[in-house]
């Protein structure tokens, strides 16, 4: 039987997995993970400080750069704002459902 209705969307947020991070080519296993078990609004709370951090200091370096470098530097920002924003929606669509339930 074909069903019709899709399922409803997970109302909660599930744990991370282990995720190595900070491959290098020096032949080893890469040297950070994130960890398996941390609950993934707590994760992005994280990603959206750490985007905070990589806005603010990108925002320094636009305003330093030189001609040449600066739309990079420019399209990485928006990127960047672009992905905090992403985060922080999730987090406070999640944190929105918790005060309604």
């Amino acid at each position: 039987m074909i069903k019709i209705v899709p399922d409803p969307p997970l109302t909660t947020l599930q744990k991370t997995v282990t995720t190595p991070f900070g491959i290098c080519d020096a032949g080893h296993e890469p040297l950070f993970a994130v960890r398996a078990g941390i609950p993934a609004e707590d994760a992005l709370v994280h990603a959206s400080l750490l985007l905070k951090g990589a806005c603010a200091s990108t925002v320094q370096a636009c305003e330093k750069a030189a001609t040449a470098e600066s739309g990079l530097l420019w399209l990485t920002l928006h990127a960047i704002e672009t992905a905090k924003a992403l985060v922080d929606a999730v987090v406070d669509g999640v944190q929105c459902e918790e005060h309604t339930s």
